[in-house]
């Protein structure tokens, strides 16, 4: 194990190191404006990554290594939970190693260190529950299901997909011989811990009318995301844990369904089935799946292990020289590979050397949102671009407005990047919050605006003169190559038609 805290420290270094490379990623405003106004719940998110973020904040300041230390350092200690999944396995040294060295080079867990969002923590409290329920089960021990729901409830207040793992966790448990935990209480009081902690959030989801569920019937109706056919969809799993590594979790798998070594465990794996059935039948995005994958990793390594030094632990000795070679060999191949897909998902390389690198590439890069494949770059990359240019026009616009008018003139944004980006970067500019009727910042209100001034972004100007009697035409962002949202408009309008922003707020809600 200190050889893997080593490995966990090193990772945490190199993301440290790389987590300044390009700018603020469009959803790390949305965190961070969801931090400045601290609640139970947002339309598109639960409250507990904006809660860290508001913390962090308050502690290490705006950098962006510094926004992105919560992600680097939880992508890290995944490191160090995989490997603590193997040793309950029953696995040595080797085991630990190779646990640890996938994880490493995992392309989701790298992006995952390397971008502040709900995918940073989700690994970690998922498999924060894989492991109290492996202790339950192996110690014989059911108080560790009342940890299994304390880690469960927070998971739920990060984001709501975990609920699918509990759920696979449960079908998992009914289908096995260890559906015997049911008549214990210590079970129950756990999924009633995890109510209690997910409770705040609830009561906020009914007392806005079920947002986030109003966003997802919304995504599915406008058709945003991209839906793949099964072979796609599964090929787009081993791209997210590297290719290399699919015979070690395919191994986990298989193990925790059919080794006697792994019976006792064998709910963790119709756990994976069902949470890849329910994503897929759901059309879910493809890294919805990523957090469940250091457990079958951990349980393939253990396995390999056993294969290399079964015959030697038997007193063979020449059986653990001829096939000693397999370990380095192993390591090697991983690391080598690792290497190969590293700027995939950690900015090692200039976006120019990028479009050079990803041509070279045997498969492409996936697409999740239609609206992506106009960028250049990959979304990830893409959206890392282009908000300085759009709040340097914003702030044009607004040196244009005669400071007794801007008491009563409000920046109006089109969606929650636009509008986090004025939020944060515009500060530099004096420019006020922004508005929106995008996500939660439609619940935040006009924020006594009266709308007869107003400042709107990418909107058009035919829109804009049936709601004001005078629209003025101020510039367009300037254009930058690897940015997804570029060029974007940006006018002064004057003098409402529609009464006042109150009356009209109803009619801008976008949640989709």
């Amino acid at each position: 194990m200190l050889i893997v805290a080593a490995i966990s420290l090193a990772k945490l270094l190199f993301h440290i190191y790389f987590n300044n490379r390009y700018d603020y990623f469009r959803d790390e405003f949305d965190y961070i404006a969801c931090g400045d106004h601290l609640a139970w719940g947002y339309v598109d998110q639960p409250p507990l990554i904006p809660f860290l973020i508001h913390i962090s904040r308050a502690v290490l300041g705006d950098s962006l290594r510094a926004i992105r230390f919560i992600p680097a350092l939880a992508s890290s200690l995944l490191v160090v939970q995989a490997a603590l999944l193997a040793r309950e396995f029953g696995g040595r040294r080797f085991a630990l190693l190779l646990t640890a060295i996938t994880i490493v080079i995992a392309p989701q867990y790298l992006s995952n260190g390397s971008l502040l969002g709900t995918n940073c923590l989700e690994p970690n409290l998922w498999m924060g529950c894989a492991y109290f329920a492996i202790l339950a089960i192996k110690r014989d021990n059911p108080r560790y299901w009342l940890w299994f729901g304390v880690v469960a409830g927070l998971g739920l207040q990060e984001k709501y997909s975990i609920a699918t793992f509990g759920f696979g966790v449960v079908v998992g448990l009914l289908l096995t011989p260890q559906r015997r935990v049911f008549l214990n209480p210590w079970i129950w009081l756990g999924g009633l811990t995890a109510f209690l902690i997910f409770l705040p959030n609830l009561l906020w989801n009914i007392h806005y009318h079920w947002p986030f569920l109003e966003l997802m019937r919304n995504i599915r109706a406008e058709g945003r995301d991209v839906v793949l056919p099964l072979p796609q969809y599964f090929f787009q799993q081993t791209l997210l844990v590297d290719p290399i590594t699919a015979p070690i979790w395919l191994t986990g798998l298989f193990a925790l369904l059919f080794s006697a070594r792994l019976k006792p465990y064998r709910f963790l794996g119709w756990c994976y089935l069902v949470c890849f059935t329910v994503f897929f039948v759901l059309h879910g995005k493809n890294y919805y799946l990523a957090p469940v994958y250091p457990m079958l990793l951990a349980a393939g390594a253990v396995i390999i292990e056993s294969a290399i030094e079964g015959q030697a632990s038997q007193g063979a000795e020449i059986s653990r020289s001829r096939r000693g070679w397999l370990k380095p060999a192993i390591v090697i191949i991983l690391l080598a590979s690792g290497a190969h897909l590293l700027p995939i998902t950690v900015p090692v390389l200039s976006p120019e050397a990028f479009l050079a690198y990803s041509r070279t590439l045997p498969f492409k890069l996936p697409v999740m949102e239609h609206s992506h494949a106009r960028a250049a770059l990959p979304q990830w990359y893409a959206d890392q671009f282009g908000w300085e240019e759009i709040v340097a026009e914003t702030a044009k616009a607004w040196n244009l407005i005669p400071v007794e008018d801007r008491e009563d003139c409000g920046i109006f944004a089109q969606d929650y990047g636009q509008a986090g980006a004025i939020d944060f970067l515009g500060r530099h500019y004096g420019l006020p919050s922004s508005l929106s009727g995008h996500q939660t910042w439609f619940l935040w209100g006009p924020r006594g605006y009266s709308g007869k001034c107003m400042i709107v972004l990418d909107d058009s100007r035919k829109r804009l003169e049936e709601l004001w009697e005078h629209v003025e035409y101020v510039g367009t962002s300037a254009d930058n190559p690897y940015a997804l949202e570029k060029q974007i408009d940006v006018f002064i309008c004057r003098r409402a038609k529609f009464g006042t922003l109150a009356v009209l707020w109803p009619q801008i809600k976008r949640w989709r």
